[in-house]
């Protein structure tokens, strides 16, 4: 079997890219690396190069969604069977890996979720976060019939059907969350295992105070609209 794929979108990850590939030629060294250097106006590309990643770079700032549909792309045109997602920010660790990629081994899932929240390693969050995950818990049970404690994970394993299915058509505004209901919807098999996380090497989340009610709201709205187009191909 081929190589999995390892996704890192990267958006002005200078001082962090060099540690995440290190990490990933350590850790996972039977793991291919796709940089997706998504417009960034610092030296993320050519330091992912010196470290030794496949670099694609775009042209301008897509956004995570673009920048990850890339690495679909790529990943389904040059024959990859397994893809993983992994940050750039160093927030993952490469050593968890492995139980991503397990389950599509052992063809019991089609995609699987690196969550937060399944382990005992006390991983804190704010009040705010806490209510947005039972909020999402809700809305996956009402909407694809399954329960996903982690949504907004950017740590996640895919496997044929799934990186097919994500390089037509994947989510571009809130694409984590809006994923989990898209394969959902097209009845692929999701799990979650669960893992650590690092603090991200530098800045820190928009997605606090009251810009978390306002990014719970614009993302409802938009999971409304991704099963109101599933709904309407269904149809057709």
């Amino acid at each position: 079997m081929r190589r999995p794929l390892a996704i890192v979108p990267a958006f002005n990850e200078q001082d962090a890219v060099q540690s995440v590939l290190a990490d990933l030629a350590c850790n996972a060294p039977a793991v291919d690396v796709l940089v997706v250097n998504d417009g960034s106006t610092d030296a993320t590309a050519m330091r992912a190069r010196e470290a030794g990643a496949t670099v694609v770079t775009l042209p301008v700032n897509l956004g995570i969604g673009g920048a990850v549909q890339t690495g679909f792309r790529y990943a389904l045109d040059h024959g990859y069977a397994v893809a993983l997602q992994f940050d750039g920010d160093g927030q993952h660790c490469a050593a968890e890996i492995a139980k991503l990629v397990a389950p599509i081994e052992a063809g019991t899932a089609d995609a699987v979720i690196g969550s937060r929240f399944l382990g005992t390693d006390g991983y804190k969050s704010t009040p705010a976060r806490r209510a947005g995950i039972r909020l999402f818990e809700a809305v996956n049970r009402l909407l694809i019939h399954q329960r996903i404690t982690d949504n907004t994970s950017g740590f996640r394993a895919y496997n044929g059907r799934a990186i097919g299915l994500l390089a037509r058509e994947y989510p571009h505004d809130y694409p984590e969350p809006e994923a989990v209901i898209l394969m959902g919807r097209n009845g692929l098999r999701i799990a979650e295992v669960p893992v650590s996380m690092r603090e991200r090497a530098g800045g820190a989340s928009s997605i606090r105070g009251v810009r978390a009610a306002y990014y719970m709201v614009k993302v409802l709205i938009a999971l409304f609209v991704t099963v109101t187009r599933a709904a309407r191909k269904e149809r057709s």
